[in-house]
This record gives C-alpha cells, sequence and structure tokens, in this order.
C-alpha cells in the first residue's frame, strides 16, 4: 500500500524542550511588551535618564572661583599650567594658533575673571574643551590670574 523507499516521519511528535523554549519565549515577550511599553506601563527612559539628571545636579558640588591677581606665586604657577595644557593650541605667549589669541583687551567670550574662568573649566564650542577634570579648579585660577597679566601689558 503506502511501502515505499523513503524514510518518512509519520506522526513524530516535536521534542518537549523545543515546545517549552517556544513557549516560555512567548511568555517572556509579553512580559516584556507589557513592562516596558509607555503606553501600558508608563515606562521611559527619558523619566529615568531626568531622575538621573537631577539627582547629579543636587549633588553637584559647586566651584568657587579664587582669585589670585597680583599674587607672584599664583601666577608664576599659572604660567607653568599654561605652558603644559594651553599652549599647544593658544601658543608659549599666548598670542594664538590653532586657539584665539588671549592677549586681546576683548576677548570673544568675555574677558573678565569669571569668563575667562567659565571658559577655561566650561569649554567653549567649537574646539575649546572643558579643563575642570583635567587641571582642576585652583589650577584654573591660577591661569586665570596669568592671562590678566598678559592682557595688562
Amino acid at each position: 500500500m503506502h511501502d515505499t523507499e523513503e524514510p518518512q516521519e509519520s506522526h513524530n511528535n516535536i521534542p518537549k524542550g523545543w515546545l517549552l523554549f517556544f513557549f516560555g519565549g512567548i511568555i517572556f515577550l509579553i512580559g516584556y511588551i507589557v513592562a516596558f511599553t509607555p503606553a501600558i506601563s508608563g515606562w521611559s527612559f527619558y523619566h529615568g535618564f531626568e531622575k538621573e539628571m537631577a539627582a547629579a545636579q543636587r549633588t553637584e558640588n559647586k566651584v568657587t572661583v579664587t582669585h589670585y591677581s597680583g599674587d607672584k606665586v599664583a601666577i608664576k604657577e599659572g604660567k607653568e599650567i599654561f605652558a603644559t595644557t594651553c599652549a599647544p593650541c593658544h601658543n608659549a605667549d599666548a598670542s594664538g594658533g590653532i586657539g584665539p589669541s588671549l592677549t586681546a583687551a576683548t576677548l570673544k567670550y568675555g574677558s573678565t575673571q569669571k569668563d575667562l574662568y567659565e571658559s577655561i573649566t566650561k569649554g567653549r564650542p567649537n574646539g575649546m574643551p572643558s579643563f575642570l577634570p583635567q587641571i582642576g579648579a585652583e589650577k584654573s585660577s591660577k591661569v586665570v590670574a596669568f592671562l590678566e597679566t598678559l592682557r595688562k601689558k
């Protein structure tokens, strides 16, 4: 009747492990969709990110600017810091290179101690990186004191 030379798989059941994997995957996907779909659970990556940013803002240390104007030792240290950190872009005499000249009476982002300190610590668009992590607040203030002497000449 149905005798053929070809092997056939008649009425073989799927292995139980495959069935368990298949239904487990379906259950996992339904749970995942319910837990992480904003329309269903209200979960959003942005809510978590905003909470983290608010917590970081509360714990952020407020850095105070130390004024070293006229302090010869601090100005000397500021000159050394400038030579190692800032001179590659602004030249050793601050006349400008890759970065702008810092000897001008008025600068693009301001010439006050606060403006210079902010430029050093926070950086500026189009190339000036933040140096607060590398040199810290105190050394940044000493660089500001050194830059003030260059502009007074």
